[in-house]
């Protein structure tokens, strides 16, 4: 019985994966990015105050009270609150279409500008120290301090404008800078948790500028009995940029331009910056790599307070000339942490957040004169801003956006757990 010899196989051609398109990895890393979801949260979070708008509005309450008799009326008093209301946040922050002339018609720009400015030095001061790896809540008391500091070294001078102006200015730079440094001396030296330092700090800094305001003789406007210090010296005002017309927008801006500049380089570009993002990502490998984690702390503290000094200027040398008191730092303390979260901790980042944060607060002054809207509602809108950076997965999912790798580990993870657990 003869063998059947197998008919030969024909050789199977090999199939390689196909290559993804350089285009598409492009397209997903952009939809991925972080400016993305940034944009995307601002979206969702105007939609949400959108909805806050409508349910506060007296004409759209009145109008759903019969939406099964003519439901059109509802959703044209909706449109009309929505609408109304973030035509008038741009017309206070931006443009104001309803002007004369070109130049007030920009007048709003320079409002929105003008505000920005402090929100952005203490932002960038938090932003600085957040990539070091602490939390710098005390740009409130750096202000307050620097601003008392500037006041008790500078204003009784009555120097001329050439050397009052920028004597007051590096005052108040040294005097941010000094209350910060405690901070970071104590956290360098003891290990104390600068959190609960600068919390401490802020306190102590509001009810020292408290007592210095109210005693005769610190820094209590000559012959008052009331709780304010003296008018800033004519000589120590920062000059307007365009002018009288534009009071609220004046050298300060170039200066907190100058300053992202500087965070900017000194983070990406410098050595120093360089061991101050190592010890931010694992301090642990940056002692083992010689990196002195006590000094970058210091430093770190130090660039913020002066930043934060910063902001106390572009206060009492521009915006409050008459006389300051504890509440000078007008809350830009404590919102520079959501400008700074917001700006994901990058100098242009917080720069653009400022911008932002600017524009909403110039703007809601005209919504609630024109459109009698809270101005609540606007800190709300900031919340939710930030609650929704501060989550990219949650946008990312809303938007069905592609995950980034943390996220896809994270996944595979836990649905490697759930299978071990199955078993």
């Amino acid at each position: 019985m003869s063998e059947t010899t197998p008919a030969p196989q024909a050789p199977q051609p090999h199939t390689a994966t196909p290559e993804v398109p350089r285009g598409n990895a492009v397209l997903r890393d952009i939809l991925r990015g972080s400016v993305v979801t940034s944009i995307l949260a601002l979206l969702v979070a105007m939609v949400v105050g959108g909805i806050l708008i409508a349910l506060t509005n007296e004409d759209v309450r009145t109008a759903s009270g019969y939406f099964f008799a003519r439901p059109a009326d509802t959703f044209r008093a909706i449109w009309d609150a929505v609408y109304g209301g973030y035509e008038a946040l741009f017309r206070g922050a931006i443009y104001n279409s309803r002007a004369d002339d070109f130049l007030t018609a920009i007048r709003p720009l320079t409002n929105t500008l003008g505000n920005a400015a402090p929100l952005i030095a203490a932002g960038l001061g938090v932003a600085l120290a957040f990539r070091v790896g602490m939390f710098n809540i005390g740009a409130q008391g750096q202000i307050l301090f620097g601003a008392a500091f500037s006041a008790l070294m500078t204003f009784r001078l009555d120097l001329p404008l050439a050397l009052q102006l920028p004597l007051t200015l590096i005052a108040g730079l040294v005097g941010g800078a000094i209350w910060a440094g405690i901070a970071g001396i104590l956290k360098a030296r003891t290990g104390a948790h600068e959190v609960i330092l600068t919390i401490m700090l802020n306190y102590i800094a509001v009810y020292l500028v408290d007592w210095m305001v109210s005693t005769a003789g610190v820094l209590q406007k000559p012959g008052s009995n009331q709780p304010i210090s003296a008018a800033t010296p004519s000589g120590a005002l920062f000059p307007d940029l365009f002018g009288p017309a534009y009071p609220n927008l004046d050298v300060g801006f170039l200066l907190v331009i100058a300053a992202t500049v500087f965070v900017w380089w000194l983070i990406e570009r410098s050595s120093l910056g360089l061991r101050m993002r190592a010890v931010g990502e694992n301090p642990h490998a940056a002692r083992a790599a010689g990196i002195s984690v006590q000094r970058i702390y210091v430093y770190a503290m130090l660039f913020a307070g002066g930043l934060a000094g910063l902001a106390a200027m572009n206060q009492i040398q521009g915006a409050v000339t008459s006389g300051f008191d504890s509440h000078i730092d007008a809350g830009f303390g404590f919102d520079a942490i959501t400008v700074a979260l917001l700006g994901r901790s990058r100098a242009w980042g917080t720069f653009v957040a400022g911008l932002l944060f600017g524009a909403l607060k110039a703007g809601s002054y005209t919504m609630q004169a024109s459109e009698g809207i809270p101005v609540d509602i606007v800190l709300v809108v900031q919340a939710l801003v930030v609650l929704f950076v501060a989550a990219p997965p949650l946008i990312r999912t809303m938007f069905f956006l592609p995950k980034d790798e943390s996220e896809k580990s994270a996944r595979a993870r836990a649905k490697a757990a759930r299978k071990a657990v199955a078993r």
